[in-house]
């Protein structure tokens, strides 16, 4: 993926180093800080304010994105930050011209790089939880270290792959933008089980065409694919399919319990935002075949 010298993005907040906290724990421990970051979501105060106050730090998120937190310099020596940052300012230059062609304006949202575990405004997560969007805060969350997990335990290597899980995250934040994942959530609060799981298969199979559609426009503007990008974004693409995933831990296939489609569809989908490079294909909602 050709992507060296690219424009980066100045919305990447790297919370790596301070356990996922802005400003970290400090003065107070594990289960203290998590008292407090509940009780902060609970009023609907920023955790990290409170975390803040208490430990006596008036280091801001904003303060966060000035190094990279683990004491070894610039993040400009951070090859791997100056990829995501790149990606993601390139999907922000995709969706502005993609709603402006719309009549619409694109509002960029943040992407926060941590380490084992983070706080959102979606409550706390743990590296095991993957890389997520969490519509409350307009923010895509990110553990580097799912990359390194891509390729030695799901066998889906290549920068490309990595971006296109980068694009996928930010196909939530343009669903949110758009309405969709509003009354979508709102719809799956009064489903059922089956009917919940069901709608997030069509959430998360149109957050895949989406990337496709932002991998299409980048390419035709910047030429950002090379020779074997597209084989490896369709191998990352298949490798997290629900039921893929299911035979990898052991278990029986249950369609009914998939949350996020399966390898055959999230391909298909992605493939499909690639070729037309047309966010109105992407209606996996109305689908008759997902």
């Amino acid at each position: 993926m050709r992507w060296i010298g690219g424009r980066e993005s100045e919305n990447v907040e790297d919370r790596r180093g301070s356990g996922g906290i802005p400003g970290g724990i400090g003065g107070i421990g594990g289960i203290g800080a998590i008292v407090v970051v509940l009780v902060g979501l609970f009023f609907g105060i920023d955790p990290s304010m409170l975390l803040a106050l208490l430990n006596g730090d008036q280091t801001t998120q904003s303060d966060t994105r000035r190094s990279d937190n683990d004491g070894s310099g610039s993040v400009r020596d951070d090859p791997m930050r100056q990829f995501v940052s790149v990606v993601l300012a390139d999907t922000e230059d995709v969706w502005t011209q993609v709603f402006k062609s719309m009549g619409k304006t694109y509002e960029d949202p943040k992407l926060v790089l941590y380490s084992d575990r983070v706080s959102s405004a979606c409550g706390l997560a743990s590296a095991a939880s993957g890389p997520f969007y969490c519509p409350a805060d307009q923010k895509a969350y990110l553990d580097l270290s799912f990359f390194q997990q891509m390729k030695d335990r799901l066998h889906a290597p290549g920068e490309f792959a990595q971006a296109y899980v980068i694009a996928h995250e930010i196909g939530h934040h343009v669903q949110n933008e758009l309405g969709i994942l509003g009354r979508a959530n709102a719809e799956r609060a009064a489903s059922d089980r089956s009917r919940s799981n069901a709608i997030s298969v069509s959430i998360e199979l149109q957050a895949d065409c989406l990337a496709g559609v932002w991998a299409n426009h980048a390419d035709r503007t910047k030429h950002i694919i090379e020779q074997g990008d597209v084989e490896a974004a369709l191998n990352a693409a298949s490798a997290v399919g629900d039921d893929r995933l299911q035979r990898q831990a052991g278990r029986a296939v249950v369609p009914d319990a998939f949350t996020h489609g399966s390898s055959a569809q999230r391909v298909r989908w992605f493939k499909r935002g690639l070729e037309t490079g047309s966010l109105t294909q992407c209606n996996t909602f109305s689908a008759d075949q997902l």
